[in-house]
């Protein structure tokens, strides 16, 4: 039986577009249920719905809180009953309380070679560090930010010319390849 998949993202919706494709394939172990974005215009509502995926935009403005907005969130996971959590491009951290209550059950996708270059900005940091290889990183969500168990990472190189356009969209490429793989392989139970 496939396992329900929510997405939740602020943006385009590029790696949620890779995990929909993925789970189309019928010997893919998920099925994505529900799509839930904190912003209104977020690009990848759009795509989600152009799939006949569910979806929810939560305004935060309309809680007292963040733990009140992420319990929101929380119980319209649990009325779907859903088994996986995958932060795709979500711009905002979780409360405490929410990586508690779903424990081990939310993955995230993160553009640099974690534990280097947590946080945003990530590209630019690697170009002015003159790195020679960036790359990108799912793992498990802990409470720390964009910390937790790597679980895939891939490697880009980074050219003498890169700007953090180009930088940045050789590794988008390389994170529509790992998320669905890891997403697969996190419900086998082989990461």
């Amino acid at each position: 039986m496939n396992k329900k998949v929510a997405i939740l993202i602020s943006g385009s919706g590029s790696n949620m577009r890779a995990l929909i494709e993925a789970s189309l394939n019928h010997k893919f172990p998920a099925r994505i249920e529900l799509v839930i974005s904190n912003k209104s215009d977020a690009g990848g509502l759009l795509i989600a719905k152009e799939y006949g995926i569910q979806t929810r935009f939560l305004d935060r403005k309309l809680f007292d809180n963040n733990e009140d907005y992420d319990s929101a969130i929380s119980n319209l996971l649990k009325e779907r009953n859903i088994d996986v959590v995958c932060a795709a491009g979500y711009m905002k951290i979780f409360t405490k309380q929410f990586v508690e209550t779903w424990k081990n059950k939310i993955i995230n996708i993160h553009p640099s070679l974690l534990p280097e270059y947590k946080g945003l900005n990530t590209h630019n940091r690697v170009l002015d560090d003159h790195k020679k290889i960036s790359g990108c990183t799912t793992h498990i969500v802990e409470k720390e930010l964009d910390a937790g168990p790597i679980l895939i990472q891939a490697s880009v190189p980074v050219k003498s010319d890169d700007t953090v356009e180009s930088l940045a969209k050789r590794v988008l490429i390389m994170e529509h390849i790992i998320y669905p793989l890891t997403l697969k392989r996190f419900i086998l139970g082989q990461v």
